[in-house]
This record gives structure tokens, sequence and C-alpha cells, in this order.
């Protein structure tokens, strides 16, 4: 029998990916409720789905009070802790988008229910992934590993799935915008500047935590935090960020991000290179189903460079929507959860604290202890 999944959050990646491939695999999952702030979504994708009235819903609280519901798929922005933990404290699992939570004091409270939880890093689940990770398992340890993302406007990667946009009440969203404020009031100080909550929130957890995930499937893991630096930011853009350490092997890492709002095409590069050779990923966008992640290979064959390319069309988030059928039906565990995004949190926190640091910019809360 197929899983009973509400889905809370109806904006663009419901509407784009998951929605879609709901359907796609009716064999794993059945949408049997749905939940959004604005009405109008509630109605558009209620409809869709031929759901009644009865199984569309204002507010998280609302929706888990109804039968009918084996798990939850959680797809709203912002910080997901004190939603998540509701889940976990009625015994419901989640798949999780990203970030799991703003601060580490939110996953001791997911925890503290023994959650069943898949954080959404889908990029560990696309094939030229786990690929890559089965090359790097038998080299030398890395040199030198860096990763670099192009990133146009959300509206520019979703103009072709034409989703709805939603209308919620002002009121109702300036609310939960309050409560995030003060999760980076404790995450950060209530100090921090607005430049450094965007980096915190947008930038670093809101994107490049996906490529910490996919850094620790390839077996590298960031020890040191040295520079950061951001340029080109504004009230409206979040610029540029470049960030350097060291790898706990011994190598060193660059990570490099880019807001290029008419940019053509959002391209995500993440390259590893050893003593014998390299390996380097290049995603496409996300909200684009079945496009294929280029992995490239080079190594040294009869004495000449040996370079080869593999392409799938198997689609990550699918692949990821199969592991969370089996973690709730199986128990089998996830690539990702409570404890790796906590360590996520702390390493996006070490990000700031080493910009602010850097700055002269007073750093409090978690972050100055991270």
């Amino acid at each position: 029998m197929p899983i009973r999944v509400a889905v809370v959050g109806l904006g663009a990646v419901a509407q784009a990916v998951y929605l879609p491939l709901l359907a796609r695999r009716a064999d794993l999952f059945t949408v049997t409720a749905v939940c959004d702030l604005a009405p109008d979504l509630r109605a558009h994708v209620g409809d869709r789905l031929g759901l009644p009235t009865t199984r569309r819903f204002a507010t998280l609280d609302d929706l888990l009070d109804a039968p009918d519901i084996d798990a939850v798929i959680l797809l709203t922005s912002g910080s997901h802790g004190a939603a998540v933990t509701a889940i976990a404290a009625r015994g419901l699992p989640a798949l999780c988008e990203k970030p799991l939570a703003y601060t580490r004091s939110e996953v001791d409270d997911i925890e503290a229910h023994d959650p069943a939880v898949l954080l959404g890093y889908m990029k560990q689940y696309d094939p030229a992934v786990r690929h890559a990770a089965e090359l790097l398992a038998d080299t030398d340890p890395a040199r030198f590993v860096e990763v670099s993302v192009l990133h146009p406007s959300s509206a520019a990667q979703l103009e072709f799935a034409r989703v709805r946009a939603a209308e919620p009440d002002p009121a109702v969203l300036g609310g939960l915008r309050e409560q995030d404020d003060a999760l980076l009031d404790r995450a950060l100080g209530t100090a921090a500047p607005a430049h450094l909550r965007r980096l915190y929130a947008g930038v670093v957890l809101g994107s490049l935590v996906h490529d910490l995930a996919v850094l620790r499937t390839l077996g590298q893991h960031i020890d040191t935090v040295d520079h950061v630096a951001t340029w080109a930011e504004s009230t409206a853009d979040p610029g540029s960020a470049h960030i350097t350490g060291a790898l706990a092997g011994g190598g060193r890492y660059a990570l490099r991000w880019h807001y290029l709002p008419d940019y053509p095409a959002y391209r995500e590069t993440v390259a590893v290179h050893h003593d014998t050779g390299s390996v380097e990923l290049v995603f496409p966008s996300p909200y684009l189903l079945n496009a294929p992640t280029t992995l490239l290979a080079v190594d040294t064959r009869d004495g000449a460079e040996r370079r080869a390319e593999h392409r799938s069309v198997v689609e990550a988030f699918e692949e990821e929507l199969a592991a969370f059928a089996a973690m709730v039906t199986d128990g089998t565990p996830p690539l990702a959860g409570p404890a790796e995004g906590r360590a996520d949190i702390v390493t996006c926190q070490r990000i700031v604290r080493a910009h602010a640091r850097a700055a002269g910019i007073p750093i409090e809360g978690e972050a100055a202890t991270a």
C-alpha cells in the first residue's frame, strides 16, 4: 500500500519538483493532505490533486490533527526546526528540505523526540555523486577541493515551470519572519547586521549547504574556516562569497558562490583534485527534472591522460523520495538526518564568525562558540 503523505509548503519546489515526482511514484506515495499559508495555493493544488477541502490545511498544527497521514514532506521556507519538532512529537517521519534549522538548540529539540528525519540533500542521491564517491574511495587524500556556484535568479530558473505564485496573508507572513529573525538572533547575536544574516540564512545554509553534503558524501570534511570574503552585495542582491580553509585530510578547499540574476543558466561545479587525477561534477539547475549531472574522471592510463565522462538521467530527487519511502517502511537510515544537519549548522556558523571577525564585527549567539 502506498505511503499516505502530507505535503507542507506548496511553493516553487513543491510545484516544479515534488508534486510531479510524487505523481510519478504513485507506487510509493499517495498525497492525502496539503498545507500552505496561501488560500489560493491550497485551492489550486488541492483541485489538481482532487483533494476535498477538508484535506487542505492552513496550519501545520491543524494538519497534524488529521487522520490518514503516514509521513510528512516539509517544503516551507526558513528554519524548519519547530515544524520538524512538532512532526516528530506526533511520531511521524519527515522529509525536510534544507535547512533543517537555523540553530543548534532547535536540533536539540528535534532530537529529544527520537525523530525519523531525512534531510533533503538530494544531490547525495545523484548517481553521479555516488559514482564519484566510489572513484575517490581508492585514491590518496585530496590535495584541493573547489566548489563553484553560478546562481541566476529563481524566477529565471523557474520560468519554464509556470509555477503559481503564493499570496499569503501579509500579517501571518510577517509573524513568521519575526520568528526567523529571533532564531537568527539566537544563532548570530542580536547585533548581527543584515548582510551577515543573509550570508548565513540565504547563502551558506540556503544554498552552499548542498555542497557541504556533497563533499561529505565524497569523503571530504571541512576542518577549518580560514578566510571568508563577500562583495557585490546590495539590499536586493546577496552578491558573491569566497570561503577557504583546510580539509580534515590535510588538503585545502575553496567555496565560491555568485548570485548573478541575469546569468543564462544555473551552474554548479564540485571538483576534487588528488595526486593521481581529478573527479569533477557539474550539476544543472535542480528544477530541471532528469537533466543529467556530468561526472568527469581524469587519471593516467598507460602513460597517457585518460578522461572518462559519465552521465545519467536518473533523477536525484526521485532517488531521494525512494530513500524516504525506505526509511518510512523499513527504517532504512537516510544519508543525512539531524546529526548531519547539526554539523552543517556548525560549519555555517563558523563561516559567518570568520567573516565577522575579519571585518571587526562583533559576533554573538551560537556562532561565537561554533
